[in-house]
């Protein structure tokens, strides 16, 4: 029987897979969801290159934040990782949500990037 990590992995590589395939030399908006926290990157797959980064335990967020698991947290964050993909001119992503559901954390994340004016 496999391990829940090795579950994981296995989801996540379908969904990155089916990502690539219509990506179009696209960033992407990857997300990392633990107990406590929220991670976001927005990552080049042709260099291979991190373009920009946010999560709930940035100086900006962490002290208005009353948790770093929470869904408020996941759109302060969502709003964050927008505005500077934008500064690195990034206007473009396809959303890689990883191995997780898409709702909850993962789904205000998402919105709140999009409010802000990322387009995927």
């Amino acid at each position: 029987m496999k391990s829940s990590k090795q579950l994981s992995e296995r989801r996540g590589g379908r969904v990155r897979g089916r990502l690539r395939k219509r990506a179009n030399d696209r960033a992407r908006l990857s997300i990392f969801r633990s107990g406590q926290h929220i991670y976001a990157q927005i990552i080049d797959d042709t260099q291979g290159a991190t373009l920009a980064s946010a999560s709930s335990l940035d100086r900006d967020l962490k002290s208005k934040l009353k948790s770093g698991g929470s869904v408020d947290a996941a759109g302060e964050v969502g709003k964050l990782i927008a505005t500077r993909a934008r500064d690195a001119g990034v206007a473009e992503v396809v959303f890689d949500r990883g191995p997780y559901l898409y709702h909850g954390r993962v789904k205000a994340l998402a919105e709140a990037a999009r409010e802000a004016g990322l387009a995927f």
